[in-house]
This record gives C-alpha cells, sequence and structure tokens, in this order.
C-alpha cells in the first residue's frame, strides 16, 4: 500500500489496527493496512483512557504502544487535547446530539479539525460518518478503513 496523507485515531480504529491473532497475524489487515500507511498517525490524548481500559489484561501490548506512541521513529504523534478542543467536542456534542457522540469521540474531532486531518481511523463509521467540522459544520471525516 503506497503511503497516504496523515490520519487521527479513535480508540476502536487504534485497537483494531494493533490486534493480532495467536500466530501474530493482524486481525483485522484493513485496519492494519490503513495505519502503516498513513504519513502521520494523531493519537488525541483523549482516547489514552480507552486504550488503557481495553488492553488490561494485556499489559505489555499497552506498555509497547506507549513506547511506540513517544519513539520519534515512528508516525505515530501524541496530539495533547487543548481546553479549546474540549470545548469545541462539547459543542459538537451538543450540535450532534442525536448521535450521542460523547467527550472523546467530540476530542477526536476537535483534533482532527483543529490540525486541518480530514480522515479518521475509526469503527464507529455512524457517528464519524454524519459529524461534520469546520467553522461552518460542513466538513466530512473520511472514515478510515
Amino acid at each position: 500500500m503506497t503511503a497516504r496523507g496523515p490520519l487521527v485515531a479513535d480508540t476502536g480504529g487504534l485497537l483494531r489496527a494493533l490486534a493480532r491473532n495467536r500466530d501474530g497475524e493482524a486481525t483485522w489487515p484493513a485496519f492494519e493496512a490503513a495505519l502503516t500507511a498513513a504519513s502521520r498517525v494523531v493519537v488525541p490524548s483523549a482516547i489514552l483512557p480507552e486504550i488503557d481500559y481495553f488492553l488490561q489484561s494485556d499489559r505489555p501490548a499497552m506498555r509497547r504502544f506507549v513506547a511506540e506512541l513517544f519513539d520519534p521513529r515512528t508516525t505515530y504523534s501524541h496530539e495533547t487535547v487543548t481546553p479549546s478542543d474540549v470545548v469545541r467536542a462539547l459543542h459538537l456534542d451538543a450540535r450532534f446530539a442525536s448521535l450521542q457522540i460523547g467527550l472523546v469521540d467530540g476530542a477526536v474531532a476537535a483534533v482532527a479539525e483543529r490540525l486541518a486531518i480530514d480522515r479518521v481511523l475509526t469503527t464507529d463509521r455512524r457517528d464519524f460518518g454524519a459529524l461534520r467540522v469546520g467553522p461552518r459544520l460542513d466538513r466530512a471525516l473520511e472514515i478510515v478503513p
């Protein structure tokens, strides 16, 4: 797969991209391919508690992920969620109330909006597919894969 532009990772998409079966092969190859093809993988700080929760029974995997996240040789880019991102996340949650996106998905969208990255690695096609970002809330996010 050729290198693609940057993407912002959501919890479910990142977990699927990292999942391996007993033989060490990707459990979700399309998610892994999207992750490895991205020129940059932005990981908003808001998803780290969720990643930790889902990897609570696999502490070595969590430690490996965190080590890779902060290794400058990887394509991962840790992005601190700012107070403005939190405010924007709550605004998006209110504006798209029927989706009930919540703070974490709202923060993922707010970070994508702030960084002008339209691609989101996620399993949540319904919410991110309906969500719009930008000053006029007219910019759709591309769901990856």
